[in-house]
């Protein structure tokens, strides 16, 4: 992961700051959305002095990448005010985008200051069984989707990874951070917010219908991607990111998120649109 987070500059200049990036190497051969939104965060942040930091987030996910090929990332430096800065950032691969963001950025600023409370009575995770013990029985190749990912995942409740929830509830509660020590480095941290939640996110809407993600004939595209950093967290450590779906309808659903530090701080709230389909919805459709 810190790896495709350390993008390379370009000598190559147009009116936009040219960066490129490599991906994580992905079973199934698709770039992992969470991936490129935080790369395209990254390239934003190289155009800017280091006092000035994202708050905000949007983002099409326009095509799937590939993740045996490089990405090369254009930054648009649409508008640098006072106190805040605006960036467009594309992702592009052979010459055509496959994500399209823009960020705001601001310097740190006093003002108002509430937050929204944390969830209460969610068991911590060192109460819940690791995602290896989920797994139990599934091919190797199919344990590498999640065994190899840099993130560590305790669900609550457990995972729809095989099975469905029938409880048909539309929201669930994740534990998330990385997996080891990473830098002190908060552009790395907040990059890595960004990487992480891309993941789980889609399962309030899946869980609403008794979906899971081993239903047969499902498929399962982000459309967008919305993100507010709220306050400085440490990704490597514990965080509850508390999800629900408030509707599904036409073949999207909506899910929405916060990512709270393990003491009940608020650090960023997160919206993502996706395409849902099964075959009794006509799931055989393209995209």
């Amino acid at each position: 992961m810190l790896a495709v987070l350390d993008l390379a500059g370009s000598d190559a200049r147009t009116t936009e700051d040219i960066f490129t990036g490599v991906s994580q190497s992905m079973p199934l051969g698709r770039v992992f959305g969470g991936q490129v939104l935080a790369q395209a965060i990254v390239a934003a942040e190289r155009t800017l002095p280091d006092e000035r930091i994202v708050h905000s987030m949007h983002g099409y996910f326009l095509r799937p990448g590939d993740s045996a090929k490089g990405i090369t990332f254009a930054v648009d430096r649409i508008h640098d005010g006072r106190s805040f800065s605006t960036r467009r950032t594309q992702a592009f691969q052979d010459g055509v985008p496959i994500f399209s963001m823009i960020a705001s950025f601001q310097d740190e600023d006093p003002g108002v200051d509430h937050q929204a409370d944390m969830p209460a009575g969610i068991p911590g995770p060192d109460e819940l069984p690791d995602i290896e013990s989920h797994l139990k029985g599934l091919h190797p190749m199919s344990k590498r989707l999640f065994t190899d990912r840099p993130i560590d995942l305790r669900h609550v409740p457990g995972p729809i990874y095989l099975a469905a929830d029938d409880t048909r509830r539309p929201h669930q509660a994740v534990w998330v951070k990385v997996r080891r020590p990473i830098t002190d480095d908060p552009a790395v941290h907040r990059a890595a917010l960004a990487y992480l939640s891309d993941l789980t996110i889609q399962e309030s809407i899946l869980r609403a219908h008794g979906l899971s993600w081993a239903t047969p004939g499902l498929k399962v595209a982000s459309l967008d991607h919305a993100m507010w950093w709220h306050r400085f967290g440490r990704a490597d450590e514990w965080m509850l990111y508390a999800q629900e779906s408030p509707s599904a309808r036409g073949g999207r659903g909506l899910a929405t998120g916060r990512i709270y530090s393990a003491e009940g701080t608020l650090l960023a709230s997160v919206a993502q649109e996706i395409m849902v389909r099964t075959p009794a919805d006509g799931g055989g459709r393209p995209a």
